[in-house]
């Protein structure tokens, strides 16, 4: 991230908000615990309305490889996302969110374990159950979605879904070039998202019927919000669970790409989003060249200030004379570079079962966040106002916004490591990046077929008998085997195979 945008942040004051300070008296708790939601209405096709023509979208995008890629394959995925950035119209509000939420272990399981039979193959089927159990309760019980809210401010809800619907289709595009696939999010997912955040640990007490209930007219927020919510100084509680919002207050000089990946790192339940609000080209060149000259006038007046005293050879200050080339890269940015100016604002909230957990949990993200020479800040007195602006809402309810252009908002990557996970598939170990599962159902890929390589001892010869093994106990796939080695007898008369053996001197020919 160029160094130029601290003095920058500093300079364009039309744009950038004074930062959060701690605000004086305490929260006025909400009559009904729903008022605190800020939805008005809702609609079959995922379209909040939020009053006051506002309205907005989820659209869900999943992960690439990205930590995996090489130098070159990474500039190119941060080229295609630096477009889509810039695709954001100055009418509409974006907000990225990426979403860590507790996998569901019984589930887990159920897609994974092998179903018993009632016959002499079960013996083996307990053995392999008791592997991948034990291995799924060490591993990291965390899952990572990633969504992209858009608000837009329109007359009725028929112009919104035009816009929406146009909107998907660039969207789409954009996803494709980065190797990404996005889709919009209907009404039921986009609410399920609400209430297993608002109800970590309750997620199966989801109404399944919830569209009915929107028909009827019912409030959908009376089937997502929990039971009581209460707003501290600095935290909050959901039911029994304790929660805190954080935003990002200082930003260093240089990011690396991969500080997201570490903020959403934390092995609990946590919302990290960024808000983008584009600002016209035309306004940010205006105000860029303003500040300009006013840098300028700055150096002039120092410079008379030295020759009224006799001091015609001193050198203007460092400090003016880097605000001035800055301020002139940054309109360079804007005028050639097809750069564009955002108001950007990062907020994280994350919850845990204890306070002292969640104290805990709050330093760890403070640490990442100083180890990339940022600073992460407490939300003060406004807990409710962060939270409403850290989840997929589309909203933004607090006044803490940073200045950067577009390629500064891209160094926030939100790439990662994809999962691969087919339920029903057969366990393949886990992911080394992200500790989850890998599942994989060949009948569900396009070409179902794969080879094995390795160094000689390395395993190959273990990794082809345990798939077919596994695949065999599933009950519904038929294995041939043709062995050269004749190393698979034994797997095969364990099992329950025949072994044809074909030799010159065998009966087999």
């Amino acid at each position: 991230m160029d160094g130029f945008l601290s003095v920058l942040d500093n300079a364009l004051t039309l744009f950038s908000e004074t930062l959060l300070g701690e605000s004086k008296g305490s929260y006025e708790e909400p009559k009904y615990v729903q008022d605190t939601i800020p939805i008005t209405k809702v609609y079959e096709d995922g379209v909040f309305e939020h009053g006051k023509n506002l309205f907005s979208k989820t659209f869900c995008f999943s992960d690439v490889n990205y930590a995996l890629l090489k130098r070159e394959a990474k500039e190119k995925v941060f080229l295609k996302y630096e477009e889509l950035l810039n695709s954001f119209d100055t009418q509409v509000k974006a907000k990225l969110t990426i979403c860590n939420h507790r996998l569901n272990k019984a589930s887990l399981k159920n897609c994974v374990l092998f179903p018993y039979a009632k016959d002499a193959l079960d013996l083996f089927r307990t053995e392999k159950n008791e592997m991948i159990e034990n291995t799924i309760q060490k591993k990291n019980a965390i899952t990572q979605d990633k969504y992209l809210t858009v608000m837009v401010n329109k007359q009725d809800i028929e112009d919104a879904r035009i816009y929406f619907k146009n909107l998907g289709v660039e969207l789409i595009s954009h996803f494709d070039t980065m190797g990404s696939e996005c889709r919009a999010v209907l009404l039921k997912e986009r609410l399920r998202i609400l209430h297993d955040f608002y109800r970590a640990g309750e997620e199966e007490t989801f109404c399944s019927n919830i569209l009915s209930k929107v028909e009827h007219g019912e409030d959908v927020r009376d089937y997502i919000c929990p039971y009581t919510m209460e707003w501290k100084k600095d935290y909050f509680k959901l039911g029994s669970r304790y929660g805190r919002v954080l935003f990002l207050k200082e930003y260093a000089a240089f990011i690396k790409d991969y500080m997201l990946s570490e903020l959403t790192d934390l092995n609990q339940s946590l919302m990290l989003s960024i808000d983008i609000e584009p600002v016209a080209v035309d306004q940010a060149i205006k105000e860029a060249e303003n500040r300009l000259l006013g840098i300028e006038t700055n150096i002039t007046n120092w410079q008379r200030r030295q020759n009224q005293n006799n001091n015609f050879s001193a050198t203007v200050p460092y400090e003016l004379e880097q605000q001035k080339q800055e301020m002139k890269e940054f309109l360079d940015d804007l005028t050639t570079r097809d750069q564009k100016m955002m108001s950007v604002l990062l907020t994280l909230v994350h919850t845990a079962d204890t306070k002292e957990q969640l104290d805990s949990d709050t330093e760890s993200l403070l640490l990442t966040a100083r180890r990339h020479t940022c600073k992460l800040s407490i939300l003060k007195y406004q807990q409710l106002e962060g939270l409403n602006t850290a989840l997929p809402f589309g909203m933004k309810e607090i006044s803490a916004k940073r200045t950067l252009t577009t390629e500064s908002l891209a160094v926030l990557m939100p790439f990662r490591t994809k999962d691969i996970f087919y339920p029903g598939g057969t366990y393949h170990g886990q992911n080394v990046i992200s500790k989850n599962s890998i599942v994989v159902d060949r009948k569900a890929l396009m070409n179902g077929n794969s080879f094995i390589l390795g160094v000689s001892g390395s395993g190959k010869s273990f990794m082809a008998k345990d798939e077919i093994t596994s695949l065999y106990l599933k009950g519904d796939n038929d294995v041939i085997i043709i062995d050269p080695e004749r190393e698979y007898s034994q797997l095969v008369t364990a099992l329950g195979g025949e072994v044809v053996t074909i030799s010159a001197a065998s009966n087999n020919h």
